[in-house]
């Protein structure tokens, strides 16, 4: 039996980071997703990219980084393909800020990297969601990094069940029809949660973990 583990935002919140992957390290091995945003806004950016980037610490477990849109805004800010202002008014002067004022290329290039999407047999993970009434193949990267979900959306996602974040409430995590959203707003109340997946099973999660630290 192997498990999948969807993380939510964690924006620059490495404590919570750390003790989530306590908690999951007992399954022995697996898929860890981790849903986007680990930038902007809380305290420590730098430790969560630099945590990320280093990987697990047993060839048993593999880890998926996705594409959110504040390491957008980050890398777009820095290449000029946005305004710098924007970024920083939404959490990115406490990311330039646990940087000591500068961000490494490095960390640039590897958040301008990252995939936005993942699918597996039976379900796909990405940041934000999907645009409803558009096929999968012309979703753009910013339907994938900055979409919300309406009560009206078909909640139909090609026969998979789908996993986001991006969009905070106090009432997550929480499965909604056929979606699971993780981001649980870890930055605003500290609370990080992940959604546990059985790889062999279709649908839901199989159980929710919260850390708050």
């Amino acid at each position: 039996m192997r498990f999948t583990f969807a993380i939510g935002d964690i924006h620059g919140c490495l404590t919570q980071l750390e003790a989530m992957l306590r908690w999951i390290e007992p399954y022995g091995r697996g898929t860890v997703i981790f849903l986007g945003d680990y930038v902007d806004r809380g305290p420590n950016s730098r430790g969560v990219v630099e945590r990320l980037i280093a990987g697990p610490k047993s060839p048993e477990w593999k880890w998926i980084a996705l594409k959110g849109n504040h390491e957008d805004m980050m890398v777009g800010a820095t290449e000029g393909r946005y305004e710098e202002s924007w970024w920083l008014a939404s959490g990115g002067i406490e990311t330039i800020q646990s940087y000591g004022g500068l961000i490494p290329q490095a960390h640039l290039d590897w958040a301008d990297r990252l995939p936005l999407i993942h699918s597996d047999q039976y379900r796909m993970f990405v940041h934000a969601g999907v645009k409803d009434g558009v096929y999968l193949e012309d979703q753009t990267p910013h339907d994938l990094m900055w979409t919300r979900f309406t009560p009206s959306d078909s909640n139909e996602f090609w026969g998979k069940h789908l996993v986001h974040g991006h969009t905070p409430s106090a009432h997550n995590p929480r499965t909604i029809g056929n979606r699971t959203n993780v981001d649980s707003a870890c930055v605003f109340d500290g609370r990080l949660s992940c959604a546990v997946f059985d790889d062999d099973v279709p649908g839901a999660p199989i159980e929710f973990i919260e850390v708050k630290t």
